[in-house]
This record gives structure tokens, C-alpha cells and sequence, in this order.
């Protein structure tokens, strides 16, 4: 489908083409002559139509190809190489078509028609590259999407060991349970404090985060807070029965009494470097 179309765009443009030059030629009073003026068209067509699979091969090629100059040169020994071929071919197809037809045809080979021709292969092969380009990336979005839908739910939806997803709405946020070092609640939200300093506030409940985050020794410490106990360096307890969380940063969050058991066994736990 793709192909009929090129060659349904490209067919419409050489017709259109054909019938300005012969315009042009009657204005200046020189002969029209649509019926050559329509041969070199359908033979340059013809010609381009089938270099279409090298520019293809080309495009996947750049595609898979990540440094620019290597993509630069690339593109620059596609255009050459499409220009050649195509004059050669359309040179070659006009003089076996006229050979059968008892005429002949001299292309006139010079610089200045190779650089004519030249000009014009390079715009034509951009905008098939460009093309072929746009539909390659379609293709591969829309195979990634029928990946994704053919694998099982479940497996779509189980999260990876080392990473979780926050998510708001149709935002999501990558993160790793180890940079976090805790969880606060804050209304209708749950902040995230994370180890560098960045917070990220997620609409949800602490319930609901403590019951997700659990396995990964994030726990309530406070009726408002969560803490990652595998961060913690130190604790420090007070008379009252609170207690004073000390991570491997140097930041610091207070729990309360109630949640004392949680953290009575840190000391002989190791926080990790």
C-alpha cells in the first residue's frame, strides 16, 4: 500500500510535470509535444519507483545507526548513489525504449546536465527518505503496541524487583526503593523524600503505600510517616518513648512510641554503605 501510493503521487506529479513544460513551450511559441514531454517523466518515474528498496534499506540502516557523522555519511552515499543509478537507468531505459521504437536519444552528457539531474535527485530523494523515514517510526510504535498488548496482564503489570512507579493521574515517576528515605503524608497526597534531595508529592494513602512499599523495609514509623529502616545509620530514643531516625545522609526523622517495635531491632541491623 505504501509503494501504490508513492507511485500514485509520483505518477500525478509527473503528469502535472509534463503538462506545465508543455504550457511553458507553447507561451514561448516552441512545440508543445505532451507526448515526449510525458516520455522523460514516465521513464525518470519509472526508474525512481524502483531505487525506492535502496533508499528503504538505507533509512533502516541510518535508523539503526546512532553517531551523526556516521548517519551523515550514510545519507550523503545514499544520495550519491540514488542520483547515479537513477541517471543511469533513466538514460539507459529511454535509450532501449527509443532503440525499439527506431529513434535514438543522446542525453547530452555534460557536467551541467549530471548537476541538473543531480539538484533534482536530491530533492526527490529527501522526500522519499523523509517519508520512508516517518513510516518506519509508525511501524515500530505500532509494533511496540501490540507487543505490550499481546503480553499477559499480569506480567504487564508487575512491577520490577529493584524499581517502582509513582503514579498521578497520567504522570509516572521511575524509582528505585533504595533512594528513598521516606514517605510523609500530606492530606489527600504522599510526599517522597528521596536520598538526593528530591521530593516528589503523589496523590494517594499512606495505607496504601505502606502495604506497597513494605517489602522493601519501608515502614510506618510515625502515624504520618513511612522510613526506609535499610537507610537508617542510627537511632536514637528518647525518654518519652519516641525515637529519632539518623540516615546514611545525614538527615534526620523523628518517629513516635507507637511505632517503637519497628525500629527496636536496628541495632542489629547493617546499614548498607
Amino acid at each position: 500500500m505504501m509503494f501504490a501510493a508513492m507511485a500514485a503521487i509520483a505518477l500525478a506529479i509527473g503528469i502535472v510535470n509534463a503538462l506545465s513544460g508543455a504550457q511553458d513551450a507553447a507561451w514561448r511559441g516552441d512545440s508543445a509535444d505532451i507526448g515526449r514531454r510525458l516520455f522523460w517523466e514516465m521513464t525518470s518515474i519509472i526508474v525512481i519507483l524502483a531505487l525506492v528498496p535502496i533508499l528503504m534499506l538505507a533509512v533502516r540502516h541510518m535508523r539503526q545507526t546512532t553517531g551523526l557523522a556516521a548517519r551523515t555519511g550514510m545519507g550523503v552515499a545514499a544520495l550519491l548513489g540514488f542520483s547515479a543509478l537513477h541517471i543511469a537507468g533513466m538514460v539507459g531505459l529511454r535509450k532501449l525504449m527509443l532503440w525499439l521504437a527506431g529513434s535514438a536519444y543522446d542525453f547530452h552528457f555534460s557536467l551541467a546536465s549530471v548537476l541538473y539531474e543531480f539538484r533534482k535527485d536530491v530533492v526527490t530523494a529527501l522526500l522519499i527518505g523523509a517519508t520512508l523515514w516517518l513510516l518506519e517510526s509508525r511501524r515500530e510504535l505500532r509494533r511496540a503496541a501490540q507487543q505490550a498488548l499481546s503480553m499477559p496482564a499480569a506480567l504487564r503489570e508487575q512491577p520490577s524487583p529493584d524499581l517502582i512507579w509513582l503514579r498521578d493521574g497520567t504522570s509516572r515517576i521511575r524509582v528505585a526503593p533504595r533512594d528513598i528515605l521516606w514517605v510523609a503524608s500530606a492530606g489527600n497526597y504522599i510526599e517522597y523524600s528521596l536520598a538526593n534531595g528530591t521530593q516528589h508529592l503523589i496523590r494517594g494513602t499512606l495505607a496504601a503505600t505502606e502495604s506497597e512499599l513494605g517489602r522493601f523495609a519501608i515502614v510506618r514509623v510515625h502515624r504520618t510517616r513511612l522510613a526506609n529502616l535499610d537507610r537508617v545509620s542510627g537511632v536514637d530514643f528518647k525518654p518519652s518513648g519516641d525515637f529519632e531516625l539518623t540516615f546514611d545522609n545525614g538527615k534526620t526523622l523523628g518517629g513516635s512510641r507507637r511505632y517503637r517495635p519497628a525500629v527496636a531491632a536496628l541495632g542489629g541491623r547493617t546499614a548498607p554503605a
